[in-house]
């Protein structure tokens, strides 16, 4: 059996193509495994929501194999894909005849979708999930989102995967604190990733700046690429405030030391797009405490092993009072961390997520 590969791979800068960078090594342990051929007895498609993921959509519609969906909502995919008349008619393919008015209000206020929940409520994934062999899915909100758009379809979950990094020393990390300009004993928190509307960056800003008022050594970094200028522009006033500090995306190895100096990381996503976290599950698996949006997608998660922050109207103040509980007492941060990693390392280990994609792949060869 040869398994076709398809995904954005490194140096593409997403996480999509860190996932499947350390996905497709583990797999060739199992069997030939080929980037992107031509003819494969089986493919494996990687599709996320942006247009990187392009020529794979069209090849999954074109030779069905088995779709990886690291977001559970295309939505904003296709808005990028298609022009007006072609998106209207894949929203009714979607939702129906009687939804086509809804599809030119949604085409026609398509600047706003970044933010607009209607946008994240009708993900638009019937055609590649009921032309797809199979569909693997990493959480329990994006099995729920297949399963309403294709009934029929083969449903898999598997969990996102962790695979264990070689981690900056300790020493490394204090310096990389002490080049940040740090104070000693300071607690600091970290954001990665894309920076996007969903990433609540307005909420963790506010609740930043009330925790300083009553713990002046909390320090923040904002490390990441602004998906618009837009956004960029509303919140750079912002990130100059005390106890900020500003990195732009930040390469591997920067990454991990980062992720080795911060203390916790805040990784809110509101609205959800059915997306696993792969910034949340490699600091979970080091060790870091993660400050979640509660919601289903991280439903898998225990309890005690991340610290979840409620949505809506209370979503600042349940930040801001888990934020506090973190300062004050450093145990706490800890022992969620080390609660976490153990989840992730028995859960989401990469040789073990590995097997499991083998084993569907060696279902669906043709």
């Amino acid at each position: 059996m040869t398994v076709g590969f398809y995904s954005p791979l490194p140096p593409a800068s997403t996480g999509v193509a860190a996932y499947s960078a350390a996905l497709l090594a583990q797999l060739k342990r199992h069997g030939p495994v080929e980037i992107a051929p031509r003819h494969c007895d089986t493919a494996l498609y990687h599709l996320g929501n942006n247009g990187l993921h392009a020529p794979m959509y069209r090849r999954a519609l074109e030779r069905p194999g088995v779709v990886v969906l690291h977001d559970a909502v295309l939505h904003h995919f296709l808005l990028g894909q298609l022009n007006e008349r072609d998106y209207t008619e894949e929203f009714v393919y979607n939702y129906g005849e009687w939804n086509r008015g809804l599809a030119r209000d949604l085409w026609r206020a398509r600047a706003g979708s970044a933010s607009d929940r209607r946008y994240f409520q009708y993900p638009m994934l019937k055609r590649v999930a009921e032309r797809a062999l199979a569909v693997v899915v990493h959480n329990p909100a994006a099995s729920r989102a297949v399963k309403a758009h294709a009934p029929g379809a083969a449903v898999v979950e598997i969990p996102h995967l962790f695979a264990a990094p070689e981690l900056p020393t300790e020493a490394e990390a204090a310096r990389y604190r002490q080049q940040l300009g740090i104070a000693p004993g300071a607690f600091l928190f970290g954001v990665f990733g894309y920076l996007r509307e969903s990433k609540r960056l307005f909420a963790v800003l506010d609740a930043f700046e009330r925790l300083q008022r009553q713990k002046p050594l909390a320090a923040l970094l904002v490390a990441g690429r602004f998906v618009s200028p837009q956004l960029e522009g509303a919140i750079r006033p912002a990130l100059a405030s005390p106890g900020i500090i500003r990195r732009p995306y930040l390469g591997e190895r920067e990454f991990w030391l980062a992720a080795r100096a911060v203390d916790a990381c805040i990784n809110l996503r509101y609205p959800a797009a059915g997306e696993t976290s792969g910034i949340a599950i490699r600091l979970m698996g080091i060790g870091k405490t993660v400050l979640l949006t509660d919601s289903e997608e991280c439903g898998r998660y225990p309890e005690d092993g991340c610290v979840r922050i409620a949505s809506g109207l209370v979503e600042r103040e349940s930040l801001l009072r888990h934020m506090l509980l973190l300062t004050s007492t450093s145990e706490v941060s800890r022992h969620i961390g080390e609660r976490a990693a153990r989840h992730i390392r028995s859960h989401h280990g990469i040789e073990r997520i590995a097997q499991e994609y083998w084993k569907l792949l060696s279902e669906h060869t043709s």
